[in-house]
């Protein structure tokens, strides 16, 4: 990955930078999460919520015990965690990020499983492992990342054994194009977070048919996710001035502050319906 590294300059900065206000801010449990969490009956405080992230989408995901799962974008590793403790699972996380495989290594150790993940530095678009390696390729919050988002579904697709499936967990716009200002508005939450662009629903159709993905469903959940998406909102709004000010002492780093900006911006642009939050499941046949 050393020779790719440019290609991934500004997201392995946003989550090097970044990577104190994830830990402090929002999860240093022992399966550390990076994801919003899933608000239900059975979950309704913050901690409980970003576990059941993990148990609804290994449902729709139809996770089988002893499944080997890709984690395409595994951030601080909590979803492998999660699918090694409760699902038995062989769980392999990628990510162009090394601070994060470090961190993920750490945690492996630390919690001696007995079937621990692996963690590498890889692509997710153009990954090391051979063809139908995988049951399940599972991304949460992660394909956001991606330039090109078909190439995604199309290694995906290629990884995946007969009747493998994949599982999504993603921001979806709700039309293109939008007006400008609202535009404007949407790439002030996105560029913040070191995404450049998120599709729309059809789109995200187009890619996973054109793929040769069936049984393609597109699951609106923002509801449940709604209260992780304003507690975010609710905290940067409390820390932003003093943050600007940190940045203006050199003691946090113009990315840190961005970043809390950005997630002000993504529920404003929540409220103006300019986006919302999805779980994407298909199957390859």
């Amino acid at each position: 990955m050393s020779n790719k590294n440019s290609e991934f300059k500004d997201i392995i900065e946003y989550y090097d930078h970044t990577r104190f206000d994830y830990k402090v801010a929002w999860d240093n449990s022992s399966i550390p999460s990076t994801h919003f969490g899933y608000y239900d009956e059975n979950s309704k405080q913050h901690s409980d919520a970003l576990t059941n992230m993990n148990k609804i989408l290994a449902e729709y995901a139809q996770v089988q015990e002893g499944d080997k799962i890709l984690d395409a974008g595994c951030g601080r590793g909590g979803s492998c965690f999660w699918l090694a403790m409760h699902k038995n699972a062989e769980t392999i996380g990628i990510t162009p990020v090394q601070s994060q495989v470090d961190d993920c290594i750490h945690h492996a150790a630390a919690l001696e499983l007995k079937k621990p993940p692996q963690f590498i530095v890889a692509d997710y678009c153009n990954t090391p492992f051979e063809d139908q390696s995988f049951d399940v390729v599972w991304a949460c919050e992660s394909l956001c990342h991606a330039k090109d988002k078909f190439l995604f579904y199309q290694e995906a697709f290629r990884l995946l054994r007969p009747g493998g499936r994949l599982i999504i967990a993603e921001y979806l716009r709700t039309q293109r194009p939008l007006k400008n200002k609202d535009e404007t508005l949407l790439q002030s939450w996105l560029n913040g977070w070191a995404i450049e662009d998120i599709d729309t629903q059809k789109e995200h159709l187009n890619h996973a048919t054109k793929a040769g993905f069936q049984n393609i469903q597109i699951h609106d959940i923002t509801k449940n996710v709604n209260v992780s998406l304003r507690n975010l909102y609710k905290k940067s709004k409390l820390w932003l001035w003093l943050s600007k000010i940190l940045q203006l002492l050199r003691i946090r780093s113009k990315v840190q502050h961005a970043n809390i900006y950005a997630s002000i911006q993504q529920y404003k642009a929540l409220e103006k319906k300019l986006w919302f939050y999805s779980i994407i499941s298909a199957i390859k046949k």
